[in-house]
């Protein structure tokens, strides 16, 4: 098996374990009263990040590594631990918003309003990179800067009247 390949399992399993992560914590928020905001934009999203990685394993499954580019993706990757870690069982893909909760103020938080977009938004161009495919990076940069605009707009006025 590939470099490019086991790399791609690993996004992918990644990718699916936050799914079933995020799923459980927005069931368990609605149910304790929270209110999902901008879920309209979420399909979008969806459909975002499905096409970077579908089209990831299209074109990359048999290139060769950037191995420098991998160790830009695993930074980034520890990263999102710590996102996730800090918002521990609010952390979920939607945006969700408990009745009276307080902003959350920690871990990266303290310093960025959206560190887990930063996040996303090295890793659209990151990924792509490490299998030397920089067009793929621009296109999707683009695209989820288009979609990161709407999301970040819907997330800040959730915020505001949360």
């Amino acid at each position: 098996m590939s470099a490019a390949v086991v790399i791609l399992l690993l996004v992918t399993a990644q990718r699916l374990g936050e799914l079933v992560l995020a799923n459980r914590n927005t069931r368990a928020l609605k149910a304790a009263g929270a209110r999902e905001f901008g879920a309209r934009h979420y399909p979008l999203i969806v459909a975002l990040h499905a096409a970077w990685l579908i089209g990831l394993w299209w074109l990359a499954w048999e290139r060769p590594v950037q191995w420098s580019w991998i160790a830009v993706f695993v930074v980034l990757q520890a990263l999102r631990v710590w996102v996730i870690a800090s918002l521990g069982h609010r952390w979920t893909t939607r945006i969700i918003v408990p009745p009276g909760a307080p902003m959350v103020r920690w871990g990266p938080y303290r310093f960025l309003p959206h560190p887990n977009y930063l996040v996303v938004v090295g890793e659209i161009a990151v990924l792509p990179l490490v299998f030397g495919l920089p067009m793929f990076a621009v296109v999707f940069s683009l695209l989820n800067a288009a979609v990161l605009t709407l999301r970040i707009r819907a997330e800040n006025r959730a915020l505001r009247l949360g």
